[in-house]
C-alpha cells in the first residue's frame, strides 16, 4: 500500500502503509465475514504466471488489472475455461462516476482502452466480452500551470467518430499517469460488483 493510493482505495489508510495489499484486504473481508474464505497471491497477474491461476475452480472472474497484456491473458484463461468474466475498462482522468455502463465490448465508443481491447479481442477471436465502461471523454491531467482543455485542433483525426480521445499532455516526451479520483474508480467497481451477484443469482434487470 503506498501513500499515492489512499485516494482510492479502501483498504490504503496511513496505518496501511508499506503493507501487502493482498493480507490487508484479506484482513478486512474477515473482518466482515469471519467465515469468509479467502485465498492470496502475492503477484502481478501476467501470461508467465498464468499457470498458478486454475480458472476452470472460480465461479465468476473480474478483470481489473491495469495491463492490456494482462488483461487479454484473463479474458482467454476465462474463456477457454468456460467461466463468466467481465472487465473494467479505463477509469483515469475521469469525473463523472454516473457515465458508467455495462455493454459488451463491441458496443463500447469513447473509452481509449476499450478501443485497444476490441482491436485485440477480435484478432483473437473472442467475439463477445462484458465490460465496465464509462461514455466520459478522459480529461487532461493537471499540469503545474494548471487545467487546460484541449482545443478542437488538438483533437486527434478519430475524433469525429465513436472513439474520440482527448490527448493528454506530454511531460518529458511521454504521457502523464492518468489520475484518479476517489469516487470514480469505486463506482465502476461497484457497478461490476453488482453484475457479477446478479448474474450468478440468475437475477437480470428490467
Amino acid at each position: 500500500v503506498s501513500l499515492s493510493n489512499i485516494n482510492r482505495q479502501i483498504i490504503a489508510t496511513r496505518s496501511s502503509l508499506g503493507r501487502l495489499k493482498t493480507e490487508v484486504m484479506r484482513e478486512r473481508i474477515l473482518d466482515i465475514n469471519p467465515q469468509a474464505e479467502v485465498h492470496t497471491w502475492q503477484c502481478f497477474y501476467l501470461p508467465e504466471n498464468a499457470h498458478l491461476f486454475d480458472f476452470s475452480r472460480y465461479s465468476y472472474v473480474v478483470d481489473a488489472v491495469d495491463t492490456v497484456t494482462a488483461k487479454l491473458a484473463i479474458i482467454l484463461r476465462a474463456k477457454e475455461a468456460g467461466v463468466p468474466v467481465i472487465s473494467s475498462m479505463g477509469a483515469g482522468n475521469k469525473l463523472d462516476p454516473t457515465k458508467f455502463c455495462v455493454a459488451d465490448i463491441y458496443e463500447t465508443k469513447v473509452c481509449p482502452l476499450a478501443r485497444i481491447m476490441r482491436k485485440e479481442l477480435k484478432k483473437r477471436g473472442v467475439t463477445d466480452l462484458k465490460v465496465v465502461y464509462s461514455t466520459e471523454l478522459p480529461r487532461r491531467p493537471l499540469s503545474a500551470a494548471g487545467y487546460e482543455e484541449p482545443s478542437v485542433s488538438e483533437l486527434p483525426e478519430e475524433s469525429a467518430g465513436p472513439d474520440t480521445v482527448v490527448p493528454l499532455q506530454k511531460k518529458a516526451g511521454r504521457r502523464d499517469t492518468p489520475g484518479s479520483i476517489s469516487f470514480v474508480p469505486s463506482a465502476a467497481g461497484l457497478i461490476a460488483a453488482g453484475e457479477v451477484i446478479r448474474d450468478l443469482a440468475g437475477i437480470s434487470l428490467p
